[in-house]
Parts: C-alpha cells; structure tokens; sequence
C-alpha cells in the first residue's frame, strides 16, 4: 500500500512538471533578483521614499540583457553611460520624445515597456512652461523651471513602476534660455546633495548660433559642473534647420547645416579632458518639422568621416570600434529609414522625435470623437435615446486615453526603426488588470 502511494506521488509530480509551463527568462530573472533588489539602492528607490509598490518589473535591481549598472527608472552617471555605449556597440539608438503632460510621459513609458527598451522623455523650454501651467507667470523662466522639475518628479516616479530605463533630457537650450538650466542643475545640486544623485539625466545646451570658440567655452563651463553629479552634456554643432517650439532656423543658409570634422574634432578635444560625459548633435542636413520626401537631403557620412578623422588623431588612443563620438541625431521625422539606420551604424545613439508624436496624439483624439460624435455633442441625448447621458464619453480621460493609444502605436515604429526592440531581456509586457473602457462603464472614478 506504502508504495502504490509513493508510485502514485512520483506520477503526479511527473504529470506536474509536464503540465506547468517553465517560468520564463525574465520570469526567472526577476525571482533571482527581487531579494537583492531590496538591498540595493538602485531599483524602486523613488518607491521606496514615496511608499509606493514596487512589484514585478518595478522591482528589478538591473536587466537581463543590459549592463548590471542599467536598472528600472530614470538613469545619471555611469547607468546612463554605460547604456549609451550599449547602444553605440550594438547598433541601435534611443527615441528622445518631448513630451508637455503626464498622459504624454505616460505614452512614452507604456510605448518603452511594450518594445522592451529603454527610453529618453525630454523637454524644452516651452513645453516645461507649458507643464507648469501657462496661467503661471514665466518672468525669468520660473514657470518653465518649476514645470521641468514637476515633469521630473512624475518620471521618476512612474519609469520605475513600468519597470524600464529611462534617461531624463532637456532639449535645446539657446543662450538666452541658459537661466533655464541653471535653475534645473540647482534642482539638481540639491537633490543630489540628498539622493546622491542627480534631478536629471542630461541637459542639451545649443549654442550653435553663436562663434564655435564661444560655443565651447560655455559648454566647457557647464560640462564641468555637470559632471560632477553625473549628468551629461549634449551640445549641439551646426545648425538643425526647420522650425520647432518657437526656433525658426529655416532661412538659414545651406551650409550651416552640415558640420565639418575638424569642427567636430575639437569639440572632442577640448571637452574629453573634462569628463567623457557628452554627446554631440552635430548637422547633416538635419530639418525640424515633417517634410515631403526629398526635401531634406541627409549626409549620414558625415558622421562616418568624422569619426575616421577623430580616429586618426587619436591614434593608438581611439576605441577599438573607431567611433569615438556619440552622435545624437535632431530633425528626424519623415527620415527615410535607411539614413536613419545608416546614421545609427556611425555613432548615433539618440534621436529626436517630436512632430511625428504630436501628430500621433492629436490624431488619436480626432479618432475618438470621429467614432462617438454622436454621442459628444451634449450631455444628455444620443443615438441610443434622447435621455442617455453622454458623461462616460466627454470624460476627458477616454479621449486622451485615445491619443496615448495611437502614440503608443506611432512610437511602436520608432522604436523598430532605431532598431530598439528587445533590448531589455524582459520579453512581452503582460496586459493591465481592473482597466474599464467606455463599452464597460468608464473609467472608475
């Protein structure tokens, strides 16, 4: 009888190991690290001070395909460094989107977490005034600066509960927009003086309207400050032609939008010395806006002679791969893909995108109210009956709900056309639970 049972018990543990599915890499991955995650200082630690739950992705203290530095949440110092060079080594770039609202920082995560990559959420000046509130007075750019380190705070506080990489950017910067950054590294220098680390990722700084020799010595200024906390310095070289958040560069003559190597070189000579922590925008034929097919003439080469150029001087010094800048990519809606993908395999590690993302938003809510017009001119009164009430659909939340699904799609290509997809190691994100839609009764209040 003893052993018929312990047969019997054998059978069914076989039967067991045949019937339950075998966690998954990232499933396993997870249940490896969430006891040291709770050691460590690196994942879920804005959770951690705010009191917030940190489960699953949330609580991973790195990634399955990244370096261990790399963890959930907004990225500074050598995480951030040792991303960016993970992307110049493996042949891909990160979409930098501007982002003005929550719901659009929302978008930009869901969109990360879905693509199993990491992310850069940037913002300019007026969209961070816009952030604040524009009924908020903007005198010394106080509105812009206050909106900046609200959008701050609710990055870091949702990248991690996604559970995906983020870097944290501020997009140009001209010179008389400096008083803006400086109060954004004041926010950070005291933040850091709590945290150990910084408010933000990066900052771009875009002097290149003014002589290359003043360029330089503001951005020199600025990187040694910077670095200290461990943020990094985009500068830019050359100028990004078009028109974007109120710089209009279109009339500007053809041959300030491509940069030279030598340019490119001594940017790199007189900043390495500093810290190694920028990136350079530099100019080849790069155009803020959307445009039609043939309009823009990309020089992708550009960068590739640059690169070779800068090797050449470095010598037995320059990196194996012979890229020794990161190159970061300004104007690329409407690329053609191939200049896209070509600029990524000379150094590219970040692209802009922004007029391709507003569109998509708008268009989501041009969706919805095309699909429930009816239902969106009163409050009560509808197809189904003049006594319905409309709320669950001029719930301004349905509609906006609409244009973070229609970004989240557009970024979809984004991502697959940086060739950043799967980065993480993570694999498929599972679907949300207690989400209501329209059909189903609203959203809970």
């Amino acid at each position: 009888m003893v052993r018929s049972i312990f047969v019997l018990s054998l059978y069914i543990a076989s039967l067991e190991a045949l019937l339950v599915p075998k966690p998954s890499r990232a499933t396993t991955f997870l249940r490896e690290t969430a006891e040291t995650t709770k050691a460590t200082s690196k994942g879920g630690s804005q959770a951690r001070d705010l009191g917030i739950p940190c489960e699953d992705d949330c609580a991973l203290a790195c990634f399955p395909s990244l370096p261990e530095s790399v963890h959930p949440g907004v990225l500074s110092g050598q995480a951030q460094m040792d991303l960016l060079k993970h992307a110049k080594e493996n042949g891909y770039a990160i979409p930098a989107v501007n982002c003005v609202s929550s719901s659009g920082i929302n978008a930009c995560l869901e969109a990360a977490r879905k693509n199993d990559a990491p992310i850069i959420i940037q913002f300019s000046s007026g969209g961070s005034q816009f952030y604040g509130g524009k009924g908020l007075d903007n005198s010394n750019y106080k509105a812009a600066i206050a909106g900046a380190v609200s959008g701050a705070f609710h990055v870091r506080t949702m990248a991690e509960q996604y559970g995906v990489p983020v870097i944290l950017h501020t997009d140009h910067c001209a010179k008389k927009l400096l008083p803006w950054i400086d109060g954004l590294l004041a926010a950070s220098e005291r933040y850091f003086a709590t945290h150990g680390e910084p408010l933000f990722s990066s900052h771009m700084i875009d002097l290149s309207e003014e002589p290359l020799e003043e360029n330089l010595e503001i951005c020199k200024d600025y990187l040694k400050r910077m670095s200290k906390m461990g943020i990094l310095l985009e500068m830019e070289l050359g100028i990004t032609g078009g028109e974007e958040d109120g710089v209009d560069n279109s009339d500007r003559p053809i041959e300030d939008l491509y940069s030279k190597p030598e340019e490119i070189y001594q940017v790199y000579e007189e900043l390495m010395p500093i810290s190694d922590m920028f990136s350079v925008a530099a100019a080849f034929g790069n155009v803020h806006g959307v445009y039609k097919p043939g309009n823009v003439k990309l020089e992708p080469k550009i960068l590739s002679r640059a690169q070779q150029y800068i090797s050449e001087k470095l010598g037995d010094k320059a990196p194996a791969d012979k890229k020794p800048v990161m190159f970061v990519f300004h104007g690329g809606s409407g690329s053609d893909v191939t200049d896209i993908q070509e600029a990524i395999d000379y150094g590219v590690i970040k692209m802009n995108i922004d007029t391709d993302t507003q569109w998509s938003y708008w268009e989501g809510i041009k969706k919805f109210e095309r699909k429930y017009h009816d239902y969106l001119q009163e409050q009560i009164g509808n197809p189904e009956g003049e006594d319905k009430p409309n709320k669950k659909y001029y719930d301004p939340r349905e509609c906006l709900r609409s244009a973070e699904v229609n970004t989240v799609a557009r970024l979809g290509k984004s991502f697959e056309d940086l060739k950043c997809q799967n980065i993480l190691g993570l694999g498929s994100a599972s679907d949300p639970s207690n989400v209501l839609g329209p059909r189903r009764g609203g959203l809970p209040v």
